[in-house]
């Protein structure tokens, strides 16, 4: 039995061994890989980002208990978690600490959770992120929750991975507009402000609120999503689409997360009615085709091309003497 048969047949042991080869680009799980892709694309995908700080640990922590305390002991309903941490820029490891915060979670057969480095990528992710979520998605894990890095403001590539996306933020982190202004609003299915009990929960949600109906119905046309705006703390779809609600949490207190859960719900109930999941799925492949043309082309051209020839090019580039598109349209073009 090969590693896609023993992934297929529930051996968590294997499955595991896929996602380090696919996160080490090893050719077989490369292959394996590509055997699975076509048993994808049935699990909801459910991206949590937010600023450092904001309790996104908890908060996935205490979600994935409530997603599966709604259907157990029903053993087929299956959560997986893909938690980013941020590399070392010196070393290039990572701490890998959320397993820790997530122990409550150890034990369940059901729950699959899986800590990945950044390795240097950028906007949250890491490079294979979204192969990872395919190979969960292959195993039969229906929800998949994806924690991004904490970067705050730049945090917008888990909108492209994900079909529901949640921004969490907390009372007492500085501006409350600080995250509208870097657009990150832009990529929220659903708000959540956690930490509620602290001083400023309802001062952050009107601050929210307001930006929100700033936006007014123009959000519906110009934002990352297409969706309009709302201050109600939960709203079902409508005809002009979905409404972004705004959520408190206590996520040390599991307070606010059955709420969370059934916006969740909500939106994946406006997904599968208003056919945004093909538009969004498309656009995410378009852009992860660009992204692997670009890489794959680059690779093939530095094989070919002599390595006296590149690092002549970077020299001139140093030297000031060409600027850097100039430099590439030379090497593109065989000029020296």
């Amino acid at each position: 039995m090969d590693l896609a048969e023993q992934v297929l047949a529930g051996d968590r042991l294997a499955l595991a061994r896929l996602l380090t080869l696919i996160e080490n680009e090893d050719a077989a799980g490369l292959k394996a890989l590509s055997v699975l892709y076509p048993r994808a694309g049935k699990a909801h995908r459910i991206g949590i980002t937010g600023p450092p700080g904001a309790g996104k640990s908890t908060l996935v922590n205490r979600l994935a208990q409530e997603l599966r305390g709604k259907t157990m002991p029903t053993p087929e309903t299956k959560v997986a978690i893909v938690a980013v941490d941020p590399s070392s820029p010196f070393t290039g490891g990572a701490i890998l600490g959320d397993r820790i915060r997530m122990r409550d979670l150890a034990g369940d057969p059901g729950v699959f959770i899986r800590s990945m480095a950044t390795r240097g990528a950028l906007g949250g992710l890491a490079k294979a992120t979204t192969d990872l979520v395919e190979a969960l998605d292959a195993a039969g894990y229906q929800r998949i929750l994806i924690e991004t890095v904490g970067a705050g403001q730049a945090e917008v590539e888990v909108a492209r991975a994900a079909h529901t996306t949640i921004v969490v933020d907390a009372p007492g982190m500085g501006d409350d507009v600080q995250a509208i202004k870097a657009g990150i609003l832009e990529v929220a299915d659903i708000i959540v402000i956690n930490k509620a009990d602290l001083p400023g929960a309802e001062n952050a949600r009107r601050a929210l609120r307001a930006a929100l109906d700033l936006a007014g119905p123009s959000r519906a046309a110009d934002s990352h999503h297409g969706r309009g705006a709302s201050p109600a703390p939960i709203e079902q779809e409508t005809s002009e689409g979905w409404r972004t609600p705004i959520l408190l949490t206590v996520a040390t207190r599991g307070e606010g997360v059955a709420e969370l859960a059934q916006a969740i719900d909500q939106h994946r109930t406006f997904l599968s009615t208003s056919g945004e999941p093909t538009l969004r799925e498309r656009e995410r492949l378009r852009a992860d085709l660009r992204t692997l043309l670009g890489q794959s082309l680059a690779e093939r051209f530095l094989e070919k091309a002599p390595d006296s020839r590149f690092e002549a090019t970077v020299e001139r580039v140093l030297a000031r003497q060409i600027g850097p598109r100039e430099a590439i349209r030379s090497l593109i073009e065989g000029e020296r």
